[in-house]
């Protein structure tokens, strides 16, 4: 034990209570020895007081932050928003204390905190799920402490009363479900006192002993507690996916849309909006359109021990199973509904397990990963209904199929004779959940002198290949191929690789490498975070502006299937990448400054664990630590304020953990930067055309941090017209590609669309109108029997996008007199629109300036650049900012 680091720091927000606790680790007994205790009312404003408040006790409790050796959070279940404030602040002051992050359930922390209050016998914790449901859990809490008797799980609050004494007797109800339902657990069993309804910091402190004890948890072992790997408590998937799950069950024409209808809808389509990757392979969850298809394949993979029809029919509309099909596609279209399917997948969640009931895959599509992809993403939606463990049976001959298992992660427990119709044993085997890893990328285009961190032991690169977070060599990878053909089981999963999550475990040595000599770097060191929508992305800029990392973790394959972005989901996926995507760029910048010159004044070094083991040659890459940043910042608005909150709760704890200035961003002030990116001498004034999914304004650009909008769309952004038109063909999401792609090849006057506003005599925007009018003239010729135009329809339509945009801008050019005129925002992307400007410049004489395609859309990058502006003007921000939804771009902050 690192004896100056003997404190552990507990905190729990799952709801309106925000629960606080320091305790001692004595590793000679396993025992947390409570120092000091906290319960605070929040009242929805646990994201303004979680790290105010832990300063405040870390201060009362004379206790540095640099004595804390462990951080412990409530996970759940509870409030969505609650849990992950909690927890996102918990992976920040973790990652940059660089200590482990071991989570407690929520209800365990009400059960031990009843339990210190001398509360005694079998009881009940019944959580506030809100859409009138509850989380009820049964304890039995005796003088040896509380003891689980349920797993997590979502109950309809009238139902849960009659469930739980159904399991015997209550002598007790607790939880914060009683604010709403008191009258209904009334007659279930004697009501606690109120102060007893929430987790305490004490609580979580005994929950936190108890499992040490029980070998779940090592609170003094940081490399098993990378807080990246740590998620929240769900116990059910995003209202989006269930409603998909209906949909897809229900119907054999779902996947084209309503075939009897020649009207078909957006919603219509947007079913179809799954695409392809790389190597021709679509995954979404299995339709009942494919039931017969799934049937013959498993006619082909799983011989007498396969499938009917109806047995698969009957699967797909369960609640507790899941299941998920890949298909062959074209990568450059979205999914059609003759697309062949070549792989399967299915689980069901029992007790907090997810058992894979099937897995297959055609024998001519072998050698692609399928069946790994296809597990992670059953895995995945496990998680999210409440499962922890994964476990499958497998033919004790599959050789390959269990060799592919154990790499990731699974272990057998014994065998079932005779288990197979032919009488061949089956082998059970057992193994953690896996997380779906987002696609990290390096930001390219918009970076100066980036150089990827090689070495490391789970690189970008390796967690791109078939979604997961786990790093296999080649000899598994083989052993999942010589199985990917069939393979039938009931439960299984995949192991999650700890090493680049978050926490920094060292780098894998490269051979033959020299830690390079440490190189003078320019002050201050900034890192920003940026996750106002459905980017996951992290940037280190230095003091001369140069951007040595910009880091993209990219949620689309997540929400192109329901045709747009999913706020529940894309909250959901910023939890899961944000350490990844800080730790990618805090290595990319590592390699970027020690690569950048001599000199002394470096925080880049080879630290002591870097040293080459016995027999390797070399040494590791450098890294790059939080501490030895000198600010931290974020985007707080405007945005998805569920998107948003991950990021700001983060970037303020990992501020406070490093001890380091916190800076927020205006998200519409970033696209404005963005233009700097790539051209340094760029500044204002000038005038700015924001376009993008959620923004469609000209801003006038008197100086940085000096604006005015000129005039912004009364109804929908430019990005949501592209999205929804796009959306109405069957083309995927996200539409602006797309549609950009099939209007180079069409005749942009062939279909007379509106020019909405264009003569209004002001510089306002609406695309509402435009929209209507596409979706009008799609549904018409259908309804005529006509096959669609599709290059025309886009042509077209982007016509009437850009002349209006283009004689917006021009007006305000004339009215302003600025000498610039610059783009901002993901449409800022679309080559017709760049060259009507660029037009537009050359008649006017003005010059134009366009950021990199990289760095239109949602970058870090463009944070970093504004962060870089406001920490030279002290603008710094109190530990106490919260998210915004909207932020007005002429306001000072």
């Amino acid at each position: 034990m690192d004896t100056a680091r003997p404190f552990v720091l507990a905190f729990d927000t799952a709801n309106e209570v925000i629960a606080l606790g320091l305790g001692k680790l004595c590793p000679e007994t396993a025992t947390v020895e409570a120092v000091t205790c906290a319960e605070v009312e929040a009242r929805r404003a646990s994201n303004t007081q979680l790290v105010p408040r832990i300063d405040g006790l870390c201060a009362e409790a004379g206790v540095a932050r640099e004595e804390i050796g462990c951080v412990c959070v409530g996970r759940g279940p509870g409030s969505f928003t609650g849990v992950r404030i909690a927890l996102a602040c918990a992976k920040g002051i973790a990652s940059a204390l660089e200590v482990g992050l071991v989570g407690v359930s929520s209800l365990d922390g009400v059960a031990w905190g009843a339990w210190a209050a001398g509360v005694r016998g079998t009881g009940a914790v019944v959580a506030d799920a809100m859409r009138k449901e509850v989380y009820p859990v049964r304890f039995a809490l005796t003088d040896d402490g509380a003891r689980r008797l349920t797993a997590d799980r979502v109950v309809k609050a009238e139902a849960a009363p009659t469930e739980l004494v159904e399991g015997g007797p209550l002598d007790f109800v607790t939880g914060d479900g009683l604010r709403k339902y008191a009258d209904l657990f009334a007659g279930a069993g004697p009501l606690l006192p109120e102060a007893q309804w929430t987790p305490t910091g004490a609580g979580l402190l005994r929950a936190l002993q108890a499992a040490w004890r029980a070998g779940e948890c090592d609170p003094l072992d940081a490399v098993r507690h990378d807080p990246g790997l740590l998620l929240p408590v769900y116990t059910r998937l995003s209202d989006a996916e269930e409603n998909e799950r209906v949909r897809l069950a229900q119907a054999a024409d779902t996947l084209a849309g309503k075939r009897g209808s020649k009207h078909v809808t957006m919603n219509d389509t947007a079913i179809a909006n799954a695409r392809a990757n790389g190597e021709g392979i679509a995954y979404k969850p299995l339709d009942a359109r494919h039931v017969a298809a799934v049937a013959a394949l498993e006619a082909q993979v799983m011989g007498s021990d396969a499938w009917n029809e109806a047995l698969v029919a009957d699967e797909l509309g369960r609640a507790d199973r899941l299941w998920w099909a890949a298909y062959a596609a074209d990568p450059k279209m979205p999914l059609t509904a003759d697309a062949p399917l070549v792989g399967y997948a299915g689980g069901w969640v029992v007790d907090g397990d997810v058992q894979i009931l099937k897995v297959g895959v055609d024998p001519a599509w072998r050698r692609h990963g399928i069946a790994r992809v296809l597990l992670a993403r059953v895995a995945d939606d496990a998680r999210n209904l409440g499962a922890r463990t994964c476990s499958l049976e497998v033919r004790a001959a599959n050789i390959g199929a269990q060799a592919l298992y154990e790499a990731l992660g699974f272990t057998a427990l014994g065998r079932r004779p005779r288990y197979y119709s032919d009488g061949e044993d089956a082998v059970i085997m057992t193994g953690p959940l896996p997380t779906m890893a987002l696609p990290m990328v390096p930001n390219g285009d918009a970076v100066a002198g980036v150089a990827r961190a090689v070495g490391a032991a789970t690189s970008a690169a390796e967690l791109c290949r078939g979604g997961l977070q786990a790093a296999l060599g080649e000899g598994d990878l083989a052993s999942e191929r010589a199985c990917d053909g069939a393979m039938s089981a009931d439960a299984g999963g995949l192991k999650a690789a700890p090493a680049r999550a978050g926490l920094g475990a060292p780098a894998a040595p490269v051979a033959g490498a020299v830690a390079p000599a440490a190189p003078a770097v320019a002050r201050p060191l900034i890192l920003a975070i940026e996750s106002s929508c459905d980017e996951t992305a992290a940037a280190v800029i230095d003091g001369e502006g140069v951007l040595r990392s910009d880091v993209v973790a990219s949620q689309v394959d997540f929400h192109a299937r329901f045709g747009g972005v999913v706020p529940e989901i894309a909250s959901r996926k910023h939890i899961e990448a944000i350490c990844g995507v800080c730790g990618e760029a805090l290595d990319a910048a590592a390699v970027s400054l020690a690569a950048g010159g001599e000199g002394a004044g470096s925080p880049v070094a080879a630290t002591s664990s870097a040293l080459p083991a016995e027999g390797e040659q070399g040494a590791r890459p450098p890294r790059l630590r939080w501490r030895d940043l000198d600010a931290v910042a974020v985007t707080y608005a405007p945005g998805l304020v569920g998107a948003l909150v991950v990021g700001v709760a983060f970037a303020k704890g990992a501020a406070w953990g490093a001890d380091i200035p916190f800076i927020v961003v205006n998200h519409l002030e970033g696209h404005l930067y963005a233009n700097k990116i790539g051209l340094d001498d760029f500044a204002p004034p000038a005038v700015v055309s924001l376009v993008s999914g959620g923004n469609t304004m000209l801003v006038f650009m008197a100086d940085w941090g000096d604006y005015r909008v000129l005039g912004a769309t009364i109804d929908d952004a430019v990005g949501e017209a592209f999205d929804k038109v796009a959306k109405a063909l069957g083309l995927g999401y996200p539409g602006g590609p797309v549609v950009s792609k099939f209007a180079a090849e069409g005749d942009p006057a062939a279909i007379p669309f509106p020019r909405a506003m264009l003569h209004s005599g002001d510089l306002r925007f609406s695309l509402s109108g435009l929209k209507t009018a596409v979706v009008t003239y799609i549904n018409g010729e259908r309804a005529a029997g006509r096959e669609l135009n599709v290059p025309d329809i886009c042509a077209s339509f982007t016509a009437a996008v850009v002349d209006v945009q283009v004689a917006k801008a021009r007006a305000a050019l004339e009215e302003t007199g600025a000498p610039t005129f610059c783009l901002g925002g993901g449409v800022a992307a679309n080559p017709s629109l760049r060259a009507a400007y660029e037009q537009m410049c050359a008649e006017m004489d003005v010059r134009l300036v366009m950021p990199p395609l990289s760095a239109c859309g949602d970058n870090a990058g463009m944070i970093a650049e504004v962060a870089l502006d406001r920490y030279r003007a002290g603008k710094f921000a109190s530990l106490d900012a919260d998210a915004l939804a909207h932020g007005d771009l002429e306001v000072p902050y």
